[in-house]
């Protein structure tokens, strides 16, 4: 087809749509192009000021969302198929339906955009630039929430806009580089606004909201790297506690941390020999060592990090679920039984949950997939000084899941100001600065030690003090500001 074709028939706007979706993961890690974001999503705004109509609008929206989230988000397939035992006519399907759902808010924005679309390019840019913040920010919490790729965590260190993430967060950031993107239409106005806020991102990377405190600890990230398929097999109980065992022994510190279910049984059922030793372990430098495992009261039971050594033992329960992986939602169970994921019913730990008193230090504990809700983790600060995350991502295999999550820690650094430690089965287990800077990390898929030394950090960034609610009073004015009917000119 003609490239003429292509820019000026509907059908040809929506491939080029779709494909620009596909380019747009680039912006994220493992790539990590931040620089580009501003690119994709000027094609984009493009892309909807050339449809003719709202419904043309909502189709480029829902092709851009298609070819996104296919893209970036494909490893939803080797969950369900590759190690989660679902049959590849279901798991396939499964995965694609996902992925529609998520593209329907790209087409919302599309589709809403066209409905009001200003007729001022600057009341235009700011409308295109709300409607995609909000578009990402219900995709946070709606249906429980799934907040991944969301547009702002394109901007982790090293770009220049990561220092506004301690005053907006992850959505402040979407607002921006939208902005930035529609701006850029008009290359002398978006070149300028670039700039400029490029600067004041600089600027405000040399604000410290946080500041050390107390003396570094000396901290020992586990990285089993236990096969998914083996870790609930019985026959590799004992083989997996002899694994860890010896890489604790081997690498004292004074907070030692295992991944999530590292230990995949009910505590009761650990051995009580067994966890005399990691009591004596941890003990060794006067600290303490938090491992996952599950816990259960009564009929519940909950996926658990649960603290041993020097302190009293210690346990933080995940309060954010995954859908299907750890609850079934009401009128599903008839597809989780095409498959075979063990422990998928657990019951949520409270909302509120004091941070984990170890090694001297107050360490507020997630689980998994929790430490992509930003709003979430700042329920235990101030009083926390150091995040921890405790993760299994080898339900995802060799998929972008890894490398993006990491990402999505990046961001939580630094809207907190506090470092991140990340310790997980199979990768990416890492160090995070409370500037949100990568400090090290293990390789994925092998078995290691991440070793190193950590401050807590005292005090409150404007994130941490008020959410995302100056990320949402920003989208507000924009929106108003784009649905505004202009001044009268003078005559």
């Amino acid at each position: 087809m003609p490239k003429t074709l292509l820019l000026e028939t509907p059908a040809g706007r929506y491939l080029i749509a779709a494909t620009t979706g596909v380019v747009g993961v680039g912006c994220f890690a493992p790539v990590g192009l931040f620089w580009l974001a501003p690119l994709v999503w000027l094609a984009f705004f493009i892309l909807l000021r050339q449809a003719e109509s709202p419904r043309q609008g909502l189709l480029t929206g829902l092709a851009f969302g298609l070819g996104f989230f296919l893209t970036g988000v494909s490893w939803v397939y080797v969950s369900l198929s590759v190690f989660g035992g679902m049959p590849w006519w279901l798991a396939g399907p499964a995965a694609f339906l996902f992925c529609t759902v998520m593209a329907l808010f790209p087409m919302a924005a599309g589709y809403l955009f066209k409905r009001w679309q200003p007729d001022e390019f600057w009341r235009e840019a700011l409308f295109f630039a709300a409607l995609i913040a909000a578009a990402d920010w219900v995709k946070s919490w709606l249906f429980t929430g799934f907040p991944w790729l969301t547009v702002g965590y394109s901007q982790t260190a090293p770009s220049p806009l990561a220092g506004f993430a301690p005053l907006l967060g992850v959505h402040g950031l979407s607002l921006l580089v939208a902005l930035i993107a529609a701006l850029l239409v008009r290359w002398r106005v978006g070149l300028p606004v670039a700039a400029l806020l490029a600067l004041a991102g600089f600027g405000l990377q040399q604000v410290q909201w946080t500041t050390p405190i107390g003396a570094p600890v000396s901290v020992a990230l586990i990285q089993g790297n236990v096969p998914q398929e083996m870790k609930f097999r019985p026959e590799a109980f004992f083989h997996t506690l002899d694994l860890y065992r010896d890489l604790i022994t081997e690498n004292p510190a004074q907070l030692t941390i295992l991944p999530e279910t590292a230990i995949p049984v009910f505590i009761d059922q650990i051995p009580a020999e067994y966890l005399d030793t990691l009591k004596a372990l941890a003990r060794r430098q006067n600290g303490d060592l938090i491992f996952g495992t599950l816990t259960g009261v009564g009929d519940h039971y909950f996926n658990s990090a649960v603290s041993v050594g020097t302190s009293p033992l210690q346990v933080y329960s995940k309060n954010h679920l995954v859908p299907f992986g750890e609850f079934i939602p009401a009128g599903f169970a008839w597809f989780m039984a095409y498959a075979s994921i063990p422990m998928s019913s657990f019951t949520r730990g409270p909302e509120t949950q004091p941070p984990l008193a170890v090694a001297g230090q107050h360490v507020a504990a997630n689980i998994c997939y929790e430490d992509v809700f930003g709003e979430e983790l700042i329920r235990a600060l101030p009083q926390a000084g150091i995040l921890a995350n405790l993760s299994n991502t080898a339900w995802f295999g060799h998929s972008l899941a890894q490398p993006q999550h990491l990402q999505i820690a990046q961001m939580r650094a630094a809207e907190t100001g506090r470092p991140m430690l990340r310790a997980t089965n199979t990768g990416m287990t890492a160090i995070v600065g409370a500037d949100g800077r990568l400090i090290a990390a293990l390789p994925p898929f092998a078995t290691g030690v991440l070793k190193g030394e950590v401050s807590a950090y005292a005090g409150t960034t404007p994130f941490v003090r008020f959410g995302n609610w100056l990320a949402l009073a920003l989208m507000a004015g924009f929106l108003l500001l784009g649905r505004a009917r202009p001044l009268p000119r003078a005559s």
